[in-house]
């Protein structure tokens, strides 16, 4: 009986992805790599790696220089790095991307400022070193 009440989780755990919430309010800094299954809201200042298998929503004083690996991504801050997203990106009027970014889905609203290289699903196509692609170099 005794070795039942060890085997219980308890029950405000859950190892289910974005069921915890995590903040990084403006006015925090942090430098170094960040893991978490849960969602993640940025209005403060990363500088490193972050990772989660969930939604990361970078608010508009938010800063993430490195790599952002994540599910979903919702972006009004400024971000310099690597981008991955699994499923939607969406850029709003205030953000700001520097860098390379890869994702399945993209929106982009008026205003976003996007210095970037881009790849998306399987739609992508590899380009010659002239700017051509191998489908244009064929018919050419």
């Amino acid at each position: 009986m005794l070795s039942d009440k060890k085997n219980r989780k308890p029950s405000n755990v859950s190892t289910e992805p974005g069921a915890n919430q995590n903040r990084i309010n403006e006015g925090t800094s942090i430098t170094g790599d960040i893991e978490s299954t849960g969602f993640f809201r940025i209005d403060g200042i990363i500088k490193g790696n972050v990772n989660t298998p969930s939604k990361v929503v970078l608010g508009k004083k938010g800063v993430i220089t490195g790599t952002l690996n994540c599910e979903q991504a919702d972006i009004e801050g400024t971000f310099e790095g690597t981008l991955t997203v699994a499923n939607l990106l969406t850029l709003r009027s205030s953000a700001k991307i520097i860098g390379d970014v890869i994702v399945g889905k993209l929106a982009v609203e008026p205003g976003a400022e996007m210095n970037a290289t881009c790849k998306m699903g399987n739609g992508v196509k590899s380009l010659n070193n002239d700017g051509k692609s191998k489908k244009e170099e064929r018919i050419a």
